[in-house]
């Protein structure tokens, strides 16, 4: 028997009407910006954003939806509606923000920009959110960023995103930074959260060891950052050369789901491949998010004394030869405190010094 009651709807049919509301682009924006002003006013124990309004915001959306935003300093992004990169940038709180994701990363990528003497290879460089700015910063300085995004599909935005910024210093290569050049890869899982595997048929994609590609090129590399899902161990594999060399600033995404961290960071087979090599390394305190920060200095966390505890979690990491470059007003170094930054968990571990 069909039941005439509303509330009997369920998920699917919901997803539907949600999709369908959003197909309207001006209704859309209405809803998007009264869920943004609804943030600050849902009684929620955990991350309003994620529990809440996020999920509805994404019922609106199908994977080929297209934005443009401006940052403050008149970089322009285009980017498709998919994971929650794409959500909270939408979501900023100011028509014009400084930065696309994670903050503090972000400014750590341009200190470290500010006197490379190589060129940067990005590893995941997906739309260009952090790429495209550190290209941007050093374009006039005879120094280039060199992209690894194996996602045809972001690859693309990426190009178009360099292409409309007119920066001539950013190249894109459609491949995955592995410990081998050559090898035949795909992608599994979803867009951002998906990570590299052996593929047993023509599609997918090439691998590339970087040190192949810095001796192909001629490169002397200054600033190496991977996000790759798991992939980092890999990456870092084929580019001990390079590492040993050039010593390369190196910022990299350690995740649980990936890194069996239980006997400590230091113990771990990646931070092993940088400390063998002379590296000092530091967790980033980051948010997961987009969020304004102005003002506050990057803080930085000596690898023996990271707060783990938590659900499988990741975070960012950087790795210096000179432990002299952190010094000074950019940066800020704190001891026994989480690097995920949470503003609705413990402020003494997962708040930044002085608070958000």
């Amino acid at each position: 028997m069909t039941s005439n009651d509303p509330r009997d709807l369920d998920g699917k049919n919901l997803q539907n009407a949600m999709q369908t509301l959003g197909r309207n682009p001006a209704l859309r924006a209405r809803m998007i910006a009264l869920l943004r002003e609804c943030e600050g006013q849902v009684a929620c124990t955990g991350a309003v954003r994620d529990e809440v309004v996020g999920p509805i915001i994404d019922a609106l959306h199908l994977d080929s939806d297209e934005y443009e935003k401006v940052l403050a300093d008149g970089t322009r992004f285009q980017f498709l509606y998919r994971t929650k990169i794409a959500r909270d940038f939408l979501l900023a709180e100011v028509e014009h923000p400084t930065h696309v994701w994670e903050p503090q990363t972000t400014k750590l990528l341009l200190e470290l920009g500010r006197d490379l003497q190589g060129d940067v290879l990005v590893g995941g460089a997906y739309f260009g959110d952090q790429a495209v700015l550190v290209a941007r910063q050093l374009a006039g300085h005879g120094l280039r960023v060199h992209c690894f995004e194996p996602n045809p599909q972001q690859a693309r935005m990426l190009q178009r995103n360099i292409d409309i910024n007119h920066l001539g210093n950013a190249v894109v290569n459609v491949a995955g930074l592995w410990h081998r050049s050559g090898e035949h890869m795909r992608l599994d899982g979803f867009d951002s959260f998906a990570n590299m595997v052996a593929a047993q048929d023509g599609s997918g994609f090439d691998t590339v060891a970087m040190d192949d590609y810095a001796q192909r090129l001629g490169l002397r590399v200054g600033l190496i950052q991977l996000d790759i899902e798991g992939a980092e161990l890999a990456a870092l594999q084929g580019a001990q050369q390079v590492l040993a060399r050039d010593k390369p600033h190196v910022v990299f995404e350690l995740h649980r789901h990936y890194v069996d961290w239980s006997h400590g960071l230091r113990a771990t087979p990646l931070c092993q491949l940088l400390l063998n090599l002379g590296y000092t390394i530091f967790a980033v305190r980051d948010i997961n998010s987009h969020r304004e920060m102005p003002g506050q200095p990057v803080e930085l966390v000596p690898l023996d004394t990271v707060y783990l505890e938590g659900p499988p979690h990741g975070f960012n990491m950087l790795a210096v030869a000179d432990p002299a470059r952190v010094q000074g007003g950019a940066f800020r170094i704190v001891e026994g405190v989480s690097p995920k930054l949470l503003p609705h968990k413990a402020a003494q571990l997962h708040h930044p010094v002085g608070g958000f």
